[in-house]
């Protein structure tokens, strides 16, 4: 018996990671509990039980003493010296106890305990093995749809996908495998709740570690990220190495990289930029791909003037704002966004005290009349960053200046954006 029941708690602890001293240490308690089921206390009862071979035994410590009045505690002197003839009262004599004589209750109840304690630790465990992943990305499979919420499988146990977290015209069908960012884990008496995201901005980060082994390895930091789930994020990147360039890093050979994050993302656009100290420079770099003509950005404030070519406007404030709404996370300041037209006219250039010339930035559109016979005139459209949704008009060249390949950091927009 006793070398089935070691085989029997290596199988429990194999199947459930349950160690083998914490169901031990359940048995003991079960067999306690029994005794103060038959006995009806269980103060002086004492169990001993073998991790090797599995060997238990229950005793109970007793008094001995002239007169006995409590015979569950006590023993009378003459007893005891059949024992062991040196007892004199005032000694505790130990008396096995036969558990074999346990009644059904009492067996069923220590049988309760057991159960009770492996199920308590299977939770523990399960909730230590998830929590451990909080802030992390794990593949789930898709479930089904809990009204608006979705159940992701994550193996151990079922995850929920909130509408909130939910990526807006993403369609998740059962069985789908999806990656997905472990917001929270919470331990409750049913058992751990998991609540994930797609939404989630460090999704993105996480999914970059996965792919770049510089990010991985800290080689290359991922410095601010600014996500519009489902739509476009925007990432700035710096290199601890001088030596490794972060942006082709993250984007990889003929952007590999990139595009299995897009893919994962189902088609998500990336923008990815170098990271830089100055503000200005920084400013300038998310605004990509769109050219700037000067950057003149407050510390203090968190407030920052830019001015771009007239042609660029649309581009630099992007549809229904979006580029310029990115940058503005990204960057952390307020942003107001100016045509070179309207700084002339308003005597910006002046104010700030720079010597504008005509030829000072490189138009080079007149080597393309279609892309300049599309552009259109913009009336004083300005973007200010104040947190709320504004109509801008839609960029219609946005594309086009994609498949132009411009991109600031030196990569084709093609490299980072999946195909359209």
């Amino acid at each position: 018996m006793n070398k089935e029941l070691l085989l029997a708690l290596e199988m429990i602890e194999k199947e459930k990671n349950i160690s083998k001293a914490v169901l031990l240490e359940a048995i003991e308690n079960s067999l306690l509990t029994a005794c103060k089921n038959h006995f009806g206390k269980a103060d002086n009862i004492k169990v001993n039980i073998n991790p090797d071979t599995g060997d238990f035994s229950v005793f109970a410590e007793k008094e001995v003493v002239e007169t006995v009045e409590d015979p569950l505690t006590q023993i009378c002197v003459e007893e005891a010296k059949l024992k062991n003839p040196r007892y004199i009262p005032g000694d505790i004599v130990p008396i096995p106890v036969q558990s074999k004589e346990f009644g059904r209750i009492a067996t069923q109840n220590a049988k309760n305990v057991i159960l009770q304690k492996i199920r308590e630790e299977e939770r523990k465990e399960l909730y230590n093995d998830y929590y451990s992943k909080e802030k992390d990305i794990i593949t789930g499979i898709v479930q089904k749809n809990l009204g608006r919420n979705i159940s992701i499988n994550l193996g151990k146990l079922d995850a929920i996908l909130n509408e909130s977290e939910q990526v807006k015209g993403e369609v998740l069908k059962p069985n789908d495998h999806i990656k997905v960012y472990i917001l929270e884990v919470k331990d409750t008496s049913k058992g751990p709740r998991v609540s994930v995201s797609r939404t989630h901005p460090d999704l993105v980060k996480r999914l970059f570690e996965s792919e770049v082994a510089e990010v991985k390895d800290g080689t290359v930091e991922i410095k601010a990220i600014a996500r519009e789930a489902g739509s476009r994020t925007k990432i700035a990147v710096w290199s601890n190495d001088i030596n490794v360039d972060p942006v082709g890093a993250c984007v990889g050979m003929n952007g590999a990289r990139v595009n299995a994050v897009v893919n994962e993302l189902h088609g998500e656009k990336i923008d990815i930029i170098n990271w830089d100290d100055n503000a200005a420079y920084l400013i300038e770099n998310a605004l990509s791909p769109a050219k700037v003509i000067c950057v003149v950005a407050d510390e203090e404030e968190k407030e920052a003037l830019v001015i771009v070519p007239d042609y660029q406007l649309s581009l630099a404030i992007g549809k229904e704002g979006q580029n310029a709404r990115l940058a503005a996370r990204l960057t952390g300041y307020k942003i107001d966004i100016k045509s070179e037209t309207q700084a002339k006219e308003q005597g910006l250039f002046e104010e700030l005290g720079i010597e504008y010339q005509e030829d000072m930035v490189d138009y080079n559109y007149q080597e393309d009349e279609e892309f300049l016979a599309g552009i259109q005139e913009e009336d004083d459209e300005e973007y200010q960053e104040d947190g709320t949704d504004k109509a801008y008009p839609e960029d219609e060249h946005e594309e086009h200046s994609q498949e132009e390949g411009y991109q600031e950091d030196g990569f084709s927009e093609e490299e980072a954006m999946p195909e359209e």
